[in-house]
C-alpha cells in the first residue's frame, strides 16, 4: 500500500534539502518513492511546483496528477464562488482516488506563504531508520494511505499504469 505524504517546512529551500535526503534514503532501500514533487509557496502565496525527475519510478503520477492536486489544494480556494462547481468536480475527482477533502484542507491550511512543501508518493518505508535519519529537520507530516485500488485507479486515469507499483 502506498502513501500520499506531504512534508511541512517553515523555510523555502527546507523542502529540496528534504527531498535530497529522501533520494539518499531511497538508495538505501529505506523507502521506495514512486513520485514527487516539491512545492514553495512564495511569501505572496503564489505556488512554483518542482517534480523530481531523478528517482528511480519518478514520472509514476507525472505532473497532471501534481497540476491537480496542488491546483485544488491551493489556487481553486482563491478563485472564488465563480469557479465553485469546479472545485467540488476537481475535489471530487480526487476523492475517487482515495485523497479526500480533509487531506487536501489539512495540507492548505499547514503549507502557509514563505514555506515549502515536499509532495510523495511511497511506500515501503522503514520508518524507525528514517525517522533517526530525517531528525536534523523540523517539518510537519501530512498522510493519506492510498489502497491498491486506488493507486492503480490514479495510475490509470494520469497515463502511468505501465508503470508497475
Amino acid at each position: 500500500m502506498s502513501s500520499l505524504v506531504v512534508l511541512a517546512f517553515e523555510g523555502r529551500d527546507t523542502a529540496e534539502q528534504m527531498r535530497e535526503k529522501m533520494f539518499d534514503l531511497q538508495k538505501r532501500e529505506l523507502i521506495t518513492i514512486d513520485d514527487a514533487a516539491v512545492v514553495v509557496r512564495k511569501p505572496n502565496g503564489q505556488v512554483k511546483v518542482k517534480q523530481a525527475r531523478s528517482l528511480v519510478g519518478a514520472g509514476a503520477l507525472g505532473g497532471a496528477f501534481w497540476g491537480l492536486l496542488i491546483g485544488v489544494i491551493f489556487w481553486m480556494p482563491w478563485l472564488g464562488m465563480a469557479v465553485g462547481a469546479l472545485t467540488g468536480a476537481l475535489s471530487g475527482k480526487l476523492t475517487d482516488y482515495g485523497i479526500d477533502d480533509k487531506f487536501i484542507k489539512e495540507v492548505g491550511e499547514t503549507v502557509e506563504p514563505d514555506s515549502s512543501a515536499l509532495f510523495l508518493l511511497a511506500h515501503d518505508a522503514v520508518m524507525d531508520r528514517i525517522t533517526e535519519e530525517l531528525s536534523e529537520f523540523e517539518f510537519e507530516i501530512i498522510e493519506t494511505n492510498l489502497s491498491p485500488e486506488d493507486e492503480d485507479r490514479l495510475r490509470e486515469a494520469f497515463g502511468a499504469d505501465e508503470i508497475a507499483a
